[in-house]
């Protein structure tokens, strides 16, 4: 069976070398590895696994180092390959769960001295972290402030100001206070290199990654699952390139929330109440899961009223330890600046939206401009509608149940966002881990498609191809809706 898979994949070795050098990858192994594919006692040596490692940690590698978002034809080739290789290797390594941990880090681990090649957010989180380490309230100023009036309150702060560019810098930061300690402590470690901070920031990363990992399989144990299925979002290229490489920290906060939802299971609600508020001060995203926890503790109390002084406690438990952690950065003109900044993303940023591109076209033939005004404040109460209908008349009282509700509520709130970066499908993949929904899988590999709006300068997005992305994703989800009613787990993720 091997050797048949074997002589399969490497059938296509050429294929792949000939696009490596049409992209212009001029590396010394690439004549190695092709020259490899024509030795056969090479191809009776070594096993498929291995094939396909050794492929993808060349991509990874291209990927980190030598990629330009710009260069749109070689960031879909590489990326829908090595998803491709991800898919394959799962297939045929699940049952070697040490095999696929190492091959997760070492992954990861190519990523370590590489500058963020797809997204220029982490200049802002270097520029914070720094601020905190110089005594100030990054919550207070803006990065743009400073620089109109020639002031450079740290190291490197023009060159900071050009890399986050200057809607970022005009903004006051919106990143709660979790966030901002990982800032800090790469500014502690690497305070006048920015090589330097994204590889204290990637650790971090990493290390929240293996966390996940650990707590998802501990709780895919409890939960009767293969622990094979955390790999579907350990070892996605998705999150790889996405957390790892472009240091988004949706990696953090799903580290908090799979360890608190893990936590919940256990028995140990107080503590999950603690580090759910974790998951919260890393990201405010978790927050709308707060009102789906109303049947776990109620409905499945002998007693209402006990059920609902638990409820109350966990929530308290959960704001308490928010407004703790926000309480260093507290000052009058806080609230002002954290709600406005937090505001802009339903009233005026637009990126990779789906029904919200529907609803502004219409606006557009009766009104005849924008409508994100108007829109941008209708959506977010159909989100909420939503959320309370699932917490009052959908059955929530298992762990299984909760996470699956999990996931439709961020599924429905991305697509009725007026903007969804990439790493937000972060979150919906990690829950479709523990339930038998797929869609979020293909999301990660569709949502690749978003970055061709980078294909000019002004950064415009083609419709067409937003309206490919999404038209594979809703199809898909219609598909499982109908034919997985349940939403649960109880077969295992397969391939």
């Amino acid at each position: 069976m091997h050797q048949d898979f074997i002589r399969k994949i490497t059938s296509y070795f050429p294929v792949i070398f000939e696009l490596l050098v049409r992209l212009r990858i001029n590396y010394d192994f690439k004549v190695y590895l092709f020259a490899m594919t024509l030795n056969p006692t090479f191809l009776k040596l070594i096993k498929a696994p291995a094939l396909l490692a050794i492929i993808s940690f060349v991509l990874y590698w291209v990927m980190a180092y030598d990629l330009e978002r710009t260069n749109t034809l070689k960031l879909l080739s590489i990326y829908t390959t090595v998803f491709l290789l991800f898919y394959l290797l799962i297939q045929y390594t699940k049952h070697n769960l040490k095999l696929l941990t190492w091959l997760a880090f070492g992954f990861r681990a190519i990523f370590i001295l590489a500058i963020p090649n797809l997204s220029q957010d982490f200049y802002r989180f270097i520029w914070d972290g720094r601020m905190i380490l110089e005594g100030f309230n990054p919550y207070l100023y803006t990065p743009e402030s400073f620089i109109t009036s020639n002031q450079f309150p740290v190291a490197q702060a023009q060159e900071l100001y050009n890399g986050m560019g200057e809607l970022n810098g005009s903004h006051f930061t919106n990143y709660p206070p979790l966030n901002q300690l990982c800032f800090a402590i790469a500014a502690l470690f690497a305070s006048k290199s920015i090589l330097y901070s994204a590889t204290v920031m990637r650790l971090i990363i990493i290390a929240a990654d293996f966390g996940t990992l650990y707590f998802g399989k501990k709780l895919l144990k409890k939960l009767n699952l293969s622990e094979h299925n955390i790999f579907w979002y350990i070892l996605n290229p998705f999150i790889i390139i996405e957390l790892t490489g472009n240091l988004h920290f949706e990696g953090v906060m799903i580290f908090f929330l799979i360890w608190s939802l893990y936590l919940l299971h256990s028995g140990k609600w107080k503590w999950a109440a603690v580090i759910l508020a974790c998951s919260i001060s890393v990201k405010l995203i978790p927050l709308m899961f707060l009102p789906l926890f109303y049947q776990w503790f109620v409905k499945n109390d002998s007693s209402l009223k006990s059920g609902i002084v638990r409820l109350l406690s966990f929530y308290s438990i959960v704001g308490g330890s928010i407004l703790i952690l926000f309480l260093p950065f507290f000052d009058t003109q806080f609230i002002s600046n954290y709600s406005k900044t937090v505001g802009l993303w339903f009233n005026n940023f637009e990126f990779n939206a789906s029904i919200y591109y529907l609803a502004r076209e219409i606006g557009y033939l009766f009104r005849g401009y924008n409508e994100i005004a108007v829109i941008g404040k209708i959506l977010p109460v159909i989100v909420i509608l939503y959320i309370l209908i699932v917490t009052f008349f959908r059955k929530n009282k298992s762990t299984r149940q909760l996470i699956s509700a999990m996931l439709f509520t961020i599924s429905i709130y991305l697509f009725f966002s007026t903007t969804v970066h990439p790493w937000y499908i972060a979150m919906p993949l990690v829950l479709a881990v523990f339930t038998n929904y797929k869609f979020p899988i293909l999301w990660s590999l569709a949502v690749v498609l978003s970055y061709l709006a980078y294909t000019n300068k002004d950064n415009t997005e083609n419709l067409w191809v937003i309206a490919i992305e999404y038209c594979i994703v809703y199809a898909y989800f219609i598909y499982e809706v109908r034919f997985k009613k349940s939403g649960l787990a109880t077969n295992q993720l397969q391939g």
